[in-house]
């Protein structure tokens, strides 16, 4: 029987094994062929699990094939942490030489090198041996590499650039990892910023990898229908796209999963919506190093606060400045659409949510009260009553044990919800910098809720907030299902003088057919 290729979530992807568009299609701002021809060096950023090392080893084999360079990927991941440079630069060199007799290449080591020129010499060295072919090295991974290590690994690069030549010191270099090329030059110059008028001396360009388009992910799976008949609805890709915004590791695990999970690998059943749903939660659930990894981002406390941020929807006008913020773009955590800076995709968003709830949600006891009707589907009505009780009771004291403050509201009524759903329902989540609000649509069964939460603060009055809220979750309400049942939960954040007391702050009442809740 023959093999049959597949979606691939681990590691680089390769067009024999794997499904895969051409990466160098998604590069923004790159001319590949200049590079090469004019002998120059060049810086390619992106987020993680987005194609890098993928798109190396390809180009790497598209320059070998054509029998005019020769052209090494080496890696700099073992240098991550390291903190000594000549430990550092013997850790780059090694992998330079592994790289090099991988190729049937002879080991290009120094015979005699002290640590402080060990790399320049293993370059040079190589530049040698595969001339008279000029050498193109292209370097992955160089964000690990910090302070006075990547400062003189660039500084190195600067120092060789100036002699390159065939047979003397590679010809081009790629330098590729998350950061954008003003942090590289920021660090080879201690720390000064580069002058405007006078660019860095060994960079042409600064290029990008962007996510897949949706017209990419229809043309990713027509490779399986061509290879085994399996179709996919126009629904079922759509959904795709807007769970993912086009995230290529996504993409490629909400297929996997529904290919050959959700249903057989051999099964030639058309993938539907359902299929996807099933293998969104899946992958939610199973929390995968790729998602468990940008969770775990939310320990360090300026990822905290852009979360924050966004969760509760107030305007902020440092968040755009702040050193949490230019890492999250460069992790692919968030992104800015329409000006409005937001978490990247829906999956993102379900992730961290669930991540930033986690320990809240252990802590509530499972009810002990009747949260379900006779006919078995969510009793919606009863469960936020019993927040409400549980809001009064426990808010004060759990509010000071949180890292969080402005989003404390949200989390702990998202935890309170998924307390409850984590057996048999979902919540979808919208929230962005500058909404005002969040909103949450939950699905038990079939059938939709929506909630929204809004937040008074001591320069409004319930009355704007509430009026401002009520227009908001129509809007909501009509994009999630007209018909669904609906609440405005309203959270009374005020300074404790200006706040009503717990008997006037929890009610609760009919505004049309939307329920009106105080918290």
């Amino acid at each position: 029987m023959s093999r049959i290729r597949f979606f691939n979530t681990s590691g680089p992807c390769n067009p024999v094994d794997h499904y895969m568009l051409p990466p160098e299609e998604r590069l923004v701002g790159a001319q590949l062929h200049r590079y090469i021809r004019d002998e120059l060096y060049w810086v390619l950023h992106a987020p993680r699990q987005t194609g890098k090392t993928t798109f190396l080893l390809s180009w790497m084999r598209e320059i070998n094939a054509t029998g005019n360079h020769v052209a090494f990927y080496v890696t700099v991941e073992a240098c991550q942490r390291v903190t000594d440079v000549n430990e550092a630069m013997r850790l780059i060199s090694h992998n330079i030489c592994i790289a090099a007799m991988q190729s049937d290449f002879p080991d290009p080591a120094p015979e005699k090198s002290i640590s402080e020129s060990l790399f320049t010499d293993t370059l040079r060295r190589l530049s040698e041996l595969v001339a008279p072919k000029p050498l193109v090295i292209l370097f992955d991974e160089v964000d690990v590499l910090e302070g006075d290590v990547l400062i003189r690994f660039l500084r190195l690069l600067r120092g060789g650039y100036v002699t390159r030549g065939t047979g003397r010191f590679p010809v081009s270099v790629a330098l590729v990892g998350m950061r954008d090329l003003k942090d590289y030059i920021t660090a080879s110059k201690d720390g000064v910023a580069p002058n405007p008028g006078s660019p860095f001396n060994i960079k042409e360009d600064s290029a990008m990898l962007t996510n897949f388009t949706k017209e990419g992910i229809i043309r990713l799976f027509a490779q399986r229908t061509t290879e085994t008949g399996q179709q996919i609805t126009s629904e079922a890709l759509d959904y795709v796209y807007e769970q993912s915004k086009g995230q290529p590791w996504i993409v490629n695990s909400l297929l996997k999963r529904a290919t050959m999970r959700v249903l057989d690998e051999t099964d030639t059943e058309t993938v539907t919506v359902e299929h996807i749903l099933k293998a969104r939660q899946q992958m939610i659930q199973a929390r995968e190093t790729h998602l468990d990894a940008l969770a775990y981002r939310l320990e360090n406390p300026d990822v905290r606060y852009v979360m924050q941020a966004l969760m509760s929807g107030e305007p902020d006008p440092r968040l755009a400045d702040s050193e949490g913020f230019r890492l999250c773009l460069d992790l692919g955590l968030v992104t800015i659409e329409h000006g409005t800076p937001q978490v990247a995709n829906p999956i993102y968003r379900e992730v961290l949510a669930r991540q930033m709830t986690f320990s809240p949600q252990l802590a509530i006891p499972f009810p002990d009260w009747p949260w379900q009707l006779p006919d078995g589907n969510l009793d919606m009505d009863k469960l936020m009553k019993e927040f409400q009780k549980f809001w009064r009771r426990n808010a004060d004291v759990w509010e000071q044990k949180s890292d969080y403050s402005e989003a404390f509201p949200h989390l702990l009524l998202m935890a309170f919800l998924q307390r409850i759903l984590n057996g048999g329902g979902r919540i979808e989540r919208e929230y962005a910098a500058g909404r005002g609000r969040m909103d949450l649509a939950v699905e038990y069964n079939g059938k939709w809720f929506v909630i929204e939460i809004k937040l008074i603060h001591d320069y409004e009055t319930p009355q704007t907030v509430e009026e401002e809220g009520l227009e908001q979750i129509k809007g909501y309400r009509d994009k999630i299902d007209a018909a669904a049942q609906s609440y405005l939960v309203i959270f009374d954040r005020r300074s404790k003088s200006l706040q009503l007391p717990w008997e006037e702050r929890i009610y609760r009442r009919m505004v049309g057919d939307i329920i009106v809740l105080g918290c």
